[in-house]
């Protein structure tokens, strides 16, 4: 995994990159933590990193949300490209 140091995202490895185009990140609701992927249309996974960047709170309300619905599939939030 590669890890973005100012924010704690991570980006699945480059081998699987183009198969799968997924951003993680950890989102906290209160104590708990939360895993959460992004799937994208982006060819890299820097363009992938700079959108989930931009719009980070409107992809965070998204999950809280889900979270709230009970949309939780193995401990991960799934969420798609808006």
């Amino acid at each position: 995994m590669v890890k973005h140091p100012a924010r704690g995202v991570q980006v699945v490895e480059p081998d699987t990159w183009n198969e799968k185009r997924i951003v993680t990140f950890a989102l906290a609701i209160g104590s708990v933590r939360l895993v959460c992927q992004l799937k994208t249309e982006f060819r890299t996974r820097n363009e992938a990193l700079s959108y989930l960047h931009k719009r980070r709170t409107i992809y965070e309300k998204m999950a809280r949300e889900r979270f709230a619905r009970g949309e939780v599939e193995d401990g991960i939030i799934h969420l798609t490209m808006v």
